[in-house]
């Protein structure tokens, strides 16, 4: 294949270009990142090891003529979006490799274009005009919330007779509306309401995330680990209050310890020298606070963004700790397929370089149901947790989805 960079004039709202009809994706935070259009290649899997070979192979064939070459994310990219546990699901994991790229970081602006469509460089129409959901319907997920609070409590059992540290447990609602649903309008409705979020848009999963699991830029390696999470209304709570109460609970503390060890242990052999903060900081977000760590790492520069992030996922912020034990529980009790929801979801270039987040605060669009939407929210379950205030957590967690919907108040 043929791709070609070139340096344009900044293209304003990243999101406008973003189309209903053929493959559309986009990862963007705070005004700068990407959006995709059109799939030269496809790749599904079972494992994002497999993506990475896959991907690794395809980019040494790409013949690539740029404007900028060694800019952050200008080269060819793949964008992907991998299964929480794919031993217990029936979705595979996606990794594709957009015809079209327009990105916007540090004040440099660009466009790749890649395959037959090489050889037109002009940059595309703004898409068609966004569509509001209509005739929405708020309905049950796979459980009642009686029976989710019933396994909350039986999974808080467990881990006090000392047979995992911590569990993750998470529940769905599911959204049905009179028409097929315009991602984009979701894309554009998390994007003006969480800007520090990374708002991701890939193969069906929508939502705005605020958890970065990795991060490669040249030699360096990032990842915030987020677990302790309070809940805020602004109208209704002094948020530094509620900030000194996160920080100095026990159980959150104890949450977030057992996440960011994870992440430490998982990064650790793909790194010559790391940085792990002693003490977690609050990150303020419009409807929750989280205790938040940003680990860094000189990492191996053989290892890629996707290589990283398959060795970090699930880390013990979404699944629990030890890792094997939780998601056993996990897909024994939790009583739903996860799909996507909660594993890494983002893009890698051709010189290993990208982002991983995982794919929370979200939901899925199906192709063979594109009226209704499956929204996920989770929990961190350990000896302190109390059913009644992990129901209330998840509860906030569906929020911003919730919002951009129009089902509940921004």
């Amino acid at each position: 294949m043929r791709a070609t960079t070139v340096a344009i004039p900044d293209p304003g709202l990243l999101q406008r270009f973003l189309t209903v009809s053929g493959p559309t994706a986009a990862f963007i935070r705070k005004g700068e990142g990407f959006v995709a259009l059109g799939e030269a290649a496809r790749f599904e899997t079972d494992s994002p090891d497999a993506a990475d070979v896959w991907w690794a192979e395809v980019a040494q064939n790409i013949d690539h003529d740029s404007e900028l070459p060694g800019a952050y994310g200008t080269s060819p990219l793949a964008v992907g979006s991998f299964t929480f546990d794919p031993d217990h699901s029936e979705e595979r994991s996606v990794l594709t490799v957009p015809e079209v790229v327009i990105g916007k970081r540090g004040g440099q602006c660009w466009m790749t274009v890649i395959g037959d469509r090489s050889r037109s460089l002009d940059l595309p129409p703004p898409g068609e005009p966004l569509e509001a959901p209509q005739g929405l319907q708020l309905q049950q997920g796979s459980m009642s919330e009686g029976v989710w609070l019933d396994i909350v409590a039986e999974v808080i059992r467990l881990i006090r007779s000392g047979e995992v540290d911590k569990v993750v447990l998470a529940r769905d609602l599911l959204v049905h509306a009179e028409h097929p649903l315009d991602a984009r309008w979701l894309v554009n409705r998390l994007l003006n309401r969480y800007p520090t979020c990374w708002t991701y848009l890939v193969d069906g999963m929508v939502g705005a995330t605020p958890e970065l699991l990795i991060r490669r830029q040249g030699g360096l390696a990032t990842s915030r680990v987020l677990a302790g999470t309070v809940s805020l209304d602004p109208r209704n709570t002094n948020s530094l209050v509620k900030a000194a109460e996160l920080a100095t609970s026990s159980k959150d503390v104890a949450e977030h310890e057992f996440a960011v060890e994870s992440v430490a242990r998982a990064l650790e052999p793909y790194c010559s020298a790391m940085n792990v903060p002693e003490a977690p900081s609050v990150l303020p977000l419009p409807n929750v606070l989280h205790l938040a760590t940003d680990i860094t790492g000189v990492t191996d520069p053989d290892s890629s963004s996707l290589a990283l992030a398959a060795a970090l996922h699930p880390s013990a912020a979404v699944c629990g700790t030890p890792t094997f034990a939780a998601r056993d529980m996990i897909s024994e009790l939790e009583s739903m397929d996860r799909g996507r929801y909660a594993g890494p979801v983002g893009w890698v270039d051709s010189s290993g370089d990208g982002e991983w987040a995982i794919a929370l605060r979200g939901g899925q669009i199906k192709q063979d149901a594109p009226e209704s939407i499956q929204l996920f929210a989770g929990c961190g379950l350990v000896t302190d947790s109390d059913p009644a205030a992990e129901l209330a957590e998840t509860q906030a967690k569906f929020l911003p989805m919730l919002q951009a919907l129009g089902l509940a108040e921004s």
